[in-house]
């Protein structure tokens, strides 16, 4: 079964959350029109300070709804937009999902790039944040619960109510790293 789009969002500052919208739309190769990380190289500024000319596989930030279910077992209230992404999703397992899998989305087409790595922000928003979105399982490894990212690689329109359909890549499947 497919999941869900329940939100999107945008922002056209480098905010730590984005405004609720009630349709996106995602420019090829740029990410999401009016947002401020929109653009074919990347725009974080951390990022930016490094290397200006670095591709930008950040363009689309995607949260699955779960999170924030698991995030209110431990004391945070989370909602929608707040971490930062533009799409809000439900009913997928955006986390294990391979590099390069393809997700059609209302008229748009996004290619999974890897997981969101969180920073120190996530504290300024809630303290003790940061611990519950990035965590070590038993083996040592950090793992990150923050979302993934994408680049579009066909624009169109993202609403609330869209299905996501998931298209995987041909084998061998390459787990997500922290982009």
């Amino acid at each position: 079964m497919p999941g869900s789009v329940i939100a999107v969002h945008a922002s056209p500052s480098h905010s730590f959350g984005k405004q609720e919208a009630e349709v996106i739309t995602v420019l090829e190769g740029q990410g999401v029109a009016g947002d401020a990380h929109c653009g074919a190289t990347v725009k974080h500024r951390s990022r930016v300070k490094a290397d200006p000319s670095q591709a930008n596989l950040r363009q689309v930030h995607l949260i699955h709804a779960e999170l924030f279910e698991d995030l209110a077992s431990a004391g945070h209230t989370v909602g929608p937009g707040q971490l930062g992404e533009n799409i809000t999703t439900q009913g997928i397992d955006l986390l294990g999902l391979p590099v390069g899998a393809r997700l059609s989305i209302g008229t748009a087409v996004i290619a999974v790039t890897g997981l969101r790595n969180p920073c120190q922000q996530i504290n300024d928003f809630q303290p003790g944040l940061l611990k519950e979105v990035v965590r070590t399982d038993s083996e040592g490894k950090l793992v990150r619960l923050a979302g993934i990212m994408g680049t579009v690689a066909r624009g169109g329109t993202v609403s609330p109510g869209d299905m996501i359909h998931v298209e995987l890549p041909t084998l061998p499947h390459f787990p997500l790293t922290r982009v």
